[in-house]
């Protein structure tokens, strides 16, 4: 990993952390533990429940957005919202998205991280997003990603690439 990604993880290892404590979040205190990391977060499910439900906050989503291969034009197309829309959510630091935003934001994290367990390196995983894929009916892996099932496509076409299933 880079030394940008090394420091972006830390940053969203803290975030993560400050999230749980907010307010917000108290309804669901039994799920948040103190120092919890990042891939611990997106490890458990019962905490993903919880922040989506409460609202991923701006200042976490841009942390995940700096981390993520994706554009801002990427986020707007997954997000179904419009790049000044995310422009005026950056301005209002208490801003937190809606659940099925903050679904979505989680989901492109979740691919983010299989994608660099696979391949190790950002530039590898953008060139993979970005290539027509034979084993996903020749369309380019993130055109597949605006959706749950084509999320799970591309997660499950990343684990077989990883355990060396090649179609």
């Amino acid at each position: 990993m880079s030394p940008f990604t090394t420091r972006i993880e830390k940053q969203l290892d803290k975030k993560i952390n400050s999230f749980l404590r907010e307010a917000r979040f108290q309804e669901f205190k039994n799920e948040s533990k103190l120092n919890v990391s990042y891939n611990d977060f997106l490890a458990n499910k019962m905490l993903i429940i919880a922040a989506i439900r409460a609202g991923i906050p701006y200042s976490l989503f841009n942390l995940i957005q700096l981390y993520t291969p994706f554009s801002d034009n990427d986020w707007a197309d997954f997000l179904d919202i419009s790049t000044k829309s995310l422009q005026r959510y950056k301005t209002n630091t208490d801003h937190h998205f809606k659940s099925i935003h903050s679904e979505k934001i989680i989901e492109m994290a979740e691919v983010t991280k299989v994608g660099l367990d696979v391949f190790g390196d950002m530039e590898k995983l953008k060139l993979w997003l970005n290539t027509p894929s034979f084993a996903l009916g020749k369309l380019k892996p993130i055109e597949l990603l605006k959706d749950s099932y084509g999320k799970e496509l591309v997660i499950s076409e990343l684990i077989r690439i990883n355990h060396g299933i090649l179609v």
